[in-house]
C-alpha cells in the first residue's frame, strides 16, 4: 500500500512541477506580451500592425480595437497576471494553485479560439492551443492526484 501512496505522490509532485512551468511560461509570455501592446498600442515594435484589421471582426471594434491597447491590457489581466498568480500559488503548495493552473490552460483555450475566429489559421496560434491543452491537462493530473499523496 505505501508503494502505491509514493507513485501517486510522485504523480502529484511531477505535475505541480509541470503546471508550475506551464504558468510561469503563459504567464511571462503573456505580461511581456500586454506590456509591448500597451507600450506601443500601434502595433509596430511587435510588427503586429498589419493584424489590425483583423479585430474588426469583434464587437465593438470601432471602439476597443482601433489599436492594441485594449488587447494588451486584457492579455495582461486574462493569460498574464493570472498564470503568475496560479504560479506563485503553486511555488508555495496551496491547492487553489492547483485548480487556477488547470482553469487557466482552460481559458488560455478559449482566448485562442477567438484568434481562430478572428485570424487565419497560423502556426502561433495552434501552438498556444497545444500549450494550453498541456497546461489544462497537466492541471486535471495534479487535481487528481492530490488526494492520494
Amino acid at each position: 500500500m505505501k508503494e502505491h501512496s509514493k507513485t501517486n505522490y510522485s504523480r502529484y509532485e511531477k505535475a505541480r512541477k509541470w503546471l508550475i512551468f506551464w504558468t510561469l511560461f503563459i504567464g511571462i509570455g503573456a505580461v511581456a506580451g500586454g506590456l509591448s501592446m500597451i507600450i506601443d498600442p500601434s502595433g509596430k515594435a511587435l510588427h503586429m500592425d498589419a493584424m489590425l484589421p483583423f479585430f474588426q471582426k469583434l464587437p465593438f471594434a470601432d471602439v476597443l480595437f482601433q489599436n492594441f491597447l485594449f488587447s494588451g491590457i486584457a492579455l495582461l489581466i486574462v493569460n498574464g497576471l493570472t498564470n503568475l498568480t496560479a504560479a506563485v500559488l503553486l511555488l508555495r503548495k496551496k491547492e487553489l494553485g492547483v485548480a487556477l493552473g488547470g482553469i487557466f490552460g482552460i481559458t488560455l483555450m478559449l482566448w485562442i479560439c477567438i484568434q481562430f475566429y478572428m485570424f487565419p489559421l497560423n502556426f502561433m496560434s495552434t501552438a498556444f492551443f497545444i500549450f494550453g491543452i498541456c497546461q489544462a491537462a497537466t492541471g486535471y493530473v495534479a487535481w487528481t492526484s492530490r488526494s492520494e499523496r
